[in-house]
């Protein structure tokens, strides 16, 4: 990267300048008059159509839902700002996950951008929404050539106000209108919250209307901001229509990626840093098909599939090991698949291999089986340790019996299966994170929502309480499954996951 955006003068020391303007001698661009005349002139003016995104048809009720949900409030949910990554190279944009549910923008969609959604003057169950962004500057600005930031040469072109309103279906201001947008009717008629942790120039300006019109701050306004991330997070429990189509294709993608990583496995093999070379070719499988991975790929080969989150994959892949591939597609959407499969690397498990990966395919085969409607969630992580538990004592681990170890006072079968056995899944890979246990837990299965189903068990080579032949062995199989009216959907159920279909698919994808 060996371009500068800022505009300089034509002094060249830096002596006199203080650190936060160094920066200006170091541009090569031209300033004068000729220079600004010419680059703003001849360029084709002809503004492309913008189509209505597929998703403007379900926000209105997502929006109208939140506004139930908080009454008599003005909800504040920013994009989020670019992140420095080092020096004045930024981490790829990703938006804020209530800002995309309820605009429906999705990729690299609009760091800095604000959406406002508020109950309707005429009917308080129905929302108003607003969008606040840096529209497109024309080309007889600065700013089209010179900022970095937001300039068209430097970063694309950006949507005008009118095509912004188009795709999204509700209206588009300028983010320089957000203020005095914000501070209307606050008080006396509405109350003022805003998503925390996302935008601090935006928090900020939240609580210093708040308190410019006499709501609560300190603890109660925090109270009411975390109010509004629980709701935001508790709405995405249950998928909609159009949700559901975009997780079925987030997984078909990852099912995709997975047969690139099998394909290309032997290169692995040879490679000093293997797990590095199923990570990247997962990542371009990825990049390809959707916005990237859906969070960071786990490429854990032997004694690496034993660390759960195992993602420096700085390891070599070795012929006779099992890898432990635990990997997401997120699509444009923002949508995330989730799936793990635990493959042979030399195609073919080892007796021992199989003994552990049948054990917790069994597992999650017995999670399947009990998953409908009205089953409460922490049911699916019973019905697999109760598995779980029973193999263990077989293979006398268990320093008690099975029935023992699933108690509260036991729990030992925990050593080797430390995590739940499912998560909700959607457009964060741990969706609904800051819903209460009431609603996530505790609460029942409904049709249209989708989460993970991945047991595993996990026998560190430094395992003194387990065989020799079992030490270094890992084994997890997720993966993302539906509630239907009746029962459950496996969305991943294109990866095989049983010991003869994992052997042949694998022989079948080498040929």
């Amino acid at each position: 990267m060996s371009t500068e955006s800022i505009e300089t003068s034509t002094d060249r020391t830096d002596d006199t300048k203080d650190l936060a303007s160094r920066g200006d001698t170091r541009s090569q661009r031209p300033t004068n008059e000729a220079f600004r005349e010419f680059i703003s002139s001849g360029w084709d003016e002809t503004v492309p159509d913008a189509e209505r995104r597929e998703a403007a048809d379900f926000t209105p009720a997502r929006r109208d839902a939140l506004v139930r949900r908080l009454p008599a409030t003005r909800l504040v949910l920013p994009a989020g700002v670019l992140k420095v990554r080092s020096n004045d190279t930024d981490y790829p944009f990703r938006p804020e996950t209530a800002f995309a549910y309820f605009t429906g923008l999705g990729t690299d969609e609009e760091p800095d951008s604000v959406l406002v959604v508020e109950p309707s003057a005429e009917d308080p169950e129905r929302s108003v929404a607003t969008y606040f962004f840096r529209p497109r500057a024309g080309f007889d600005t600065s700013e089209f050539y010179a900022d970095s930031r937001y300039g068209e040469m430097w970063v694309g072109r950006r949507p005008t106000v009118a095509e912004a309103s188009q795709r999204l279906g509700i209206e588009v201001r300028h983010i320089d209108e957000l203020r005095d947008h914000l501070a209307k009717d606050v008080g006396a008629q509405l109350s003022l919250s805003v998503m925390p942790s996302v935008d601090a120039a935006v928090e900020a300006m939240v609580q210093e209307i708040r308190t410019q019109n006499g709501l609560t701050d300190g603890a109660d306004a925090t109270a009411e901001f975390d109010r509004l991330k629980e709701a935001a997070s508790e709405l995405r429990l249950v998928k909609d229509e159009y949700e559901v189509r975009q997780m079925r294709a987030a997984v078909d993608a990852t099912i995709r990626g997975f047969e690139d990583v099998i394909t290309r496995l032997p290169e692995a093999v040879g490679h000093e840093r293997g797990e590095r070379v199923i990570e990247g070719v997962f990542a371009a499988a990825a990049r390809a098909e959707g916005n990237g991975v859906g969070y960071d790929t786990i490429a854990a080969a032997g004694d690496h599939a034993c660390t759960l989150h195992w993602t420096r994959n700085t390891g070599a892949v070795r012929g006779d090991e099992l890898v432990l591939i635990d990997a997401g597609v997120e699509i444009d959407s923002l949508y995330t698949a989730d799936v793990t499969r635990t493959l042979p690397v030399s195609g073919s498990f080892s007796p021992v291999q199989r003994r552990v990966y049948e054990a917790v395919l069994e597992a999650a085969d017995a999670a399947f089986a009990v998953a409908r409607p009205g089953l409460h969630f922490r049911d699916l992580h019973t019905a697999a340790m109760t598995v779980l538990a029973a193999r263990l004592e077989e293979w006398d681990l268990l320093p008690g019996t099975a029935a023992e170890s699933l108690s509260p006072e036991g729990q030992w079968h925990r050593r080797w299966m430390p995590h739940g056995t499912s998560h909700h899944l959607g457009m964060d890979v741990h969706d609904c994170a800051q819903a209460r246990r009431e609603m996530y837990l505790d609460a029942e299965l409904e049709p249209g929502m989708v989460f993970t189903i991945e047991p595993g068990l996990y026998f560190k080579e430094n395992d003194l309480l387990v065989p020799e032949e079992l030490r270094g062995i890992g084994v997890r199989i997720e993966d993302d499954v539906l509630v239907t009216e009746d029962g459950v959907e496996n969305l991943s159920a294109a990866a095989p996951r049983r010991v003869e279909d994992v052997e042949r698919w694998i022989a079948e994808l080498r040929r």
